[in-house]
Parts: C-alpha cells; structure tokens; sequence
C-alpha cells in the first residue's frame, strides 16, 4: 500500500466513522437510550423497559460480533481488549466510582454528548471536566495511583481475556465453536429478555433503538477491524488498523476519546496530534443528536440550576473520567462494546456500574426524603 492510498483509506475510515456515530447520537437521543435512566427506573418506579432496551443493545452487538469473527472480518486477539490479564481490581473501583458519577453528572459520557446536541451546556461542561480527569488518569497526577495500586493487582491468564479463548483452553470445544454458539447464544437470550414482558407494556419505539444501538456497534467493529485493516503500513511495514488511537481494533468508547478531543483541540498545531477513530466518533455523536433536536424541534440552551447542581456535576463528571479510564471503558465501552466479545473483565466492569450508580440512587433518595 503506497502512502497516497493509506492517506484515502483513513479519510474514508474517518468519514464512516462520523457517520455511523452520527447515526447512533440521533438514535440514542430519539429513543431516549441511557445507561444510567434504565437503572434509576428500575430503582425509583420499577419500570424495566429502558433495562431491556440496553440488554436488547447487548444482545444484537454479541450476535454482530460473533458472527464478525466467523466470517475473519475482526480477529479477536487484535482488538483493544485482547490481553492476558484480568485487571479485576481496576475494573471494581473504576466502573464503581464510573457509576457514581454518571448519576452526579446526571448520566454517562454518550448520554450527554447527545444533550450537549440538544443545547446543554451542562453537559458541556460535564465532557469537558471528564476529559480533564480522563486525560490526568491516562498520562497525569492520577495515573500513577492508577498504575502502582490498581494496574499492579491482577490475574495472568495463559490465553487472552475472553470467555471463548478460556473455555477453549479448558477443552470443552474448539475455539472457532465456542465463539459462534456463545456469541449467539447468549446475544440470541439477552435479545429475547429485551423482547419480553407483557406485550401491551412493550415500548417498540425504545426496543427499536436498543436494536439499532446493538447494531451501530457492530457495524463498528466490522468499520474497524475489516475495513481499516492495513496489512503493511507504508512507512513501518507493520500489520495495524487505520486511525485507530492503539493501532488496534477498536469500538465505540466515550470517556478516553473525549480526553483524546481535548488533547487534540489545545495541541491542534502539532502534526502529531491527528484525529483517531474515537475522537471523530466524539463529534459524530454531537452532530447527529444536534440534527435529531432540530428536526424535532427540541433544541434548547440548558445551564445548571444552582451552585449546588454545579458542584454535584462536577464532583461526577470527575468520578467518570477518572472511573471510566480505570475501567477501560464506560457505559459503552464495556457496556456495549468490551461485552458484546465476551471479554471477562467486562462483566465485572458492568457489575461494578451497575452497583455504583444504585448506590447513588439510593443515596440521592435518601437525601431527597430526609430534606422532605
């Protein structure tokens, strides 16, 4: 590949990537999609439809990506969450202090790049407090605790990190089957739970969007592990993938490529500071919920409600970025991508969230009660 071909194939990655983004920040705004709502429903009214709309989401992207690595458009072991440790530690107090934060910050990183789309400048805000704190965490003050305390407590695995390469290890199947049928199997049953319940409580417009979010993620992996495959990169000869921040395979993620969009933004007269996969998927994201709002005629400027709203955002937006780097994902990241390949530490990392942010609903009822 000469290097005027590798410089049209990472525009044409760039511009897919806005795309798709673009598509999944409309339909995450128009189908009311959030992480963080589907918990507080479950736990302030018991209402599980916005739950399943999120397994539903899991459920497809499992499916997609099983069927990805079948046919060898995405080799597993070349994706960013391919490693030989299981960083159980970081996944339990980063995903618990990511939970936290997105109740604070009034929901994750995805959902409030779609409402700064909507015209929040809180939410403004709030990306720009989590990318100061993400960026600390990945190069700054906090990514020495992050390194020396939590990165250093772990379990080495002979094989990487993903629940077919153990069971495969274990000789209960070849990898090739175990892939397929777990991928599917457990898509197929998280996609039949985002379907049950009693029909006349089935939201369709919500349970479209869970389909069509799972979808978007697996067109992700499929953008960036077959179609910006680059087998000798022109300069370094080395087997990578185009535009990707790792050179790896990567899916959609909203906390470090946040940080990556600030870093991008101060240092923008450095050449070696490029626009990577995530932070295109960043401005994607704003963009399509931004046209959603418009069409629908929603588009509102929003600011804080008082000081006290102000300094629970930021205390939040902080706890994400700080958690969702520790974690090596968010919501999304994990939630949606890391899971749906059945990586180990995932699931802790979605517990963990999941744990967090019931602990600060609890909490915020608490507080709301006895002020009562």
């Amino acid at each position: 590949m000469s290097v005027s071909e590798f410089d049209s194939l990472v525009a044409t990655v760039l511009v897919a990537v806005f795309l798709l983004a673009a598509v999944l920040g409309a339909v995450m705004r128009e189908t009311r999609f959030c992480t963080m709502g589907a918990i507080s429903d479950v736990v302030y009214v018991g209402d599980w439809m916005r739950m399943r709309q999120w397994l539903l989401a899991i459920g497809v992207a499992m499916i997609g990506f099983a069927l990805l690595a079948n046919i060898g458009w995405v080799q597993p072991a070349d994706t960013i969450y391919a490693m030989r440790r299981v960083l159980w530690l970081s996944s339990i107090v980063g995903g618990v202090m990511f939970g936290i934060g997105m109740v604070m910050a009034s929901g994750c990183g995805a959902r409030n790049l779609t409402r700064v789309g909507g015209g929040s400048l809180k939410s403004l805000v709030v990306l720009i407090v989590m990318a100061v704190a993400g960026f600390a965490t990945l190069k700054g003050i906090t990514s020495v605790p992050r390194a020396r305390w939590l990165e250093s407590v772990f379990v080495e695995m002979p094989h990487i990190t993903l629940l077919p390469e153990w069971l495969a290890a274990s000789g209960v199947a070849s990898l090739d089957v175990l892939r397929l049928v777990l991928g599917c199997g457990v898509g197929a049953v998280l996609v039949l739970v985002g379907f049950g319940g009693p029909r006349s409580q089935r939201d369709w417009h919500v349970l479209i969007g869970g389909l069509l979010v799972g979808a978007a993620v697996a067109a992700a992996w499929a953008l960036s592990g077959h179609m910006g495959e680059v087998q000798e990169h022109p300069e370094t000869l080395e087997h990578m993938y185009a535009t990707t921040y790792t050179g790896r395979i990567e899916a959609f993620s909203f906390v470090a490529p946040v940080a990556h969009v600030l870093d991008w933004l101060l240092f923008f007269s450095d050449r070696a500071k490029v626009l990577t996969w995530g932070a295109v998927a960043v401005f994607g994201m704003v963009f399509g919920a931004l046209v959603q709002s418009l069409i629908r005629r929603e588009f509102r400027w929003q600011g804080f409600a008082d000081t006290a709203d102000l300094a629970r955002h930021l205390i939040g937006a902080t706890l994400m970025g700080v958690g969702g780097v520790v974690a090596m994902g968010c919501t999304v990241g994990q939630g949606l991508s890391a899971i749906s390949m059945l990586q180990i530490g995932s699931f802790l990392s979605v517990a963990a969230i999941v744990a967090g942010a019931v602990i600060a609903l609890r909490v915020q009822q608490w507080a709301l009660e006895r002020s009562a």
